[in-house]
């Protein structure tokens, strides 16, 4: 048979030949780049990244200077985001999962207040958000002196959030550690309590017990090291607080306009997904002498999460990406620090490369955990 009377072969041709088409395509377009980039003598290449930034960032994870080099300050903008977005991420599901439920409360009340926030939330653009709760604390709330004091180590003023922390001390590491030994150790205690229920039918007191080994592994850490209690307590000093943790005006907008935008979304899939279990599940349930409380967990929400899983996928990549809008309020986040970075070397190219790279690897990564966990969830056909 001729090649072209054979439907195998003349797709690998056609798909040689499109593939030939977009190299010499991609070919252009690169080479014409450079020839424009030499013609206006603008330096290309990553040298940059060794030089000294030479620029200040309000908020760092890790410690940072001016005089550090503009990968170091490239970083501190990549954990800044990255801190926004699983903090953001948390909050955003519990929220979300709060409102959902209570949406379809029977309760007239709850549910038209979680009507009314949906509402509101879903339609008011994420922009205007975050300059409104940045207006707040900016006009809102007082000066440092006159901070608002709810409670001892607590305070509440124009340049942010401070409360205080514990001093460090070596108990906290070994702290740490017991906790995730505990956590793992609770991982394996609730696959073995599965494994006996299905053979026996007798359930565990997981919650209690796992409960307990979390608290209880940290709690005996504690107290070998002699419980120390030393805490860094926030005080004023001039014109503001000195010690503690600072939360700034910038990071808790860009944080409740993420979330409580988010969450409008995630409430609306949940109550989708609760709605998607049919009425007869809830009604054997109930007539098998659970309450209501354990059909919700144990019934009708791991059916539920089944369809609540795949949209929720796309509202935690909206979230992180959403958190480049943090340039607007002026939180130095990835964009803003890449920004800055391009402005002082003129390497456009390379810095929006980066931004690109970076969110792009943020997206695929939280898509990743979120597919391995809907494929834990789904159901096993026989």
């Amino acid at each position: 048979m001729a090649f072209w009377l054979d439907p195998g072969k003349r797709a690998i041709l056609y798909q040689t030949g499109l593939l030939c088409l977009l190299g010499l395509l991609a070919y252009y377009l690169i080479s014409n780049t450079l020839i424009n980039l030499e013609r206006q003598s603008i330096a290309t290449g990553w040298g940059f990244v060794d030089k000294e930034a030479a620029f200040e960032i309000g908020e760092s994870v890790i410690p940072y200077s001016a005089a550090d080099t503009y990968g170091r300050a490239l970083i501190v903008g990549v954990l800044n985001t990255v801190k926004v977005a699983l903090i953001g991420m948390a909050m955003t599901l519990f929220l979300g999962a709060v409102i959902g439920v209570a949406r379809l409360s029977t309760n007239w009340l709850v549910s038209r207040l979680a009507a009314v926030y949906i509402e509101v939330m879903q339609n008011v653009p994420v922009l205007l958000q975050l300059f409104f709760w940045y207006a707040i604390f900016y006009e809102a709330l007082p000066s440092p002196r006159e901070a608002l004091h709810p409670i001892q180590g607590l305070f509440f003023c124009n340049r942010g959030v401070v409360f205080a922390v514990p001093q460090p001390h070596p108990a906290h590491k070994v702290m740490f550690a017991a906790l995730l030994a505990g956590g793992v150790l609770v991982y394996l205690l609730r696959r073995w309590a599965r494994a006996r229920q299905a053979h026996t039918g007798r359930s565990f007191p997981l919650a209690s017990v796992g409960a307990s080994i979390l608290l209880g592994f940290p709690a005996i850490v504690w107290l070998a090291f002699g419980a120390p209690r030393g805490m860094n307590v926030p005080e004023l000093a001039g014109f503001n607080f000195q010690g503690g943790v600072t939360w700034s005006p910038e990071f808790i907008a860009l944080l409740l306009g993420l979330v409580l935008y988010t969450a409008a979304f995630v409430a609306e899939i949940v109550r989708a997904g609760i709605q998607a279990v049919s009425k007869g599940q809830r009604e054997a349930a109930l007539s098998i002498g659970l309450r209501p409380r354990q059909v919700l967990h144990l019934v009708i929400l791991p059916q539920a999460l089944r369809v609540i899983i795949p949209p929720l996928t796309s509202q935690m990549l909206n979230l992180t990406k959403n958190s480049s809008l943090a340039v607007a309020i002026g939180f130095p986040d990835f964009v803003s620090v890449a920004n800055t970075t391009i402005n002082q070397t003129g390497q456009a190219i390379e810095g929006v490369a980066l931004i690109m790279l970076v969110y792009l690897v943020f997206s695929l990564t939280t898509s990743a955990f979120m597919n391995w966990y809907n494929q834990k969830t789904r159901l096993v056909e026989r």
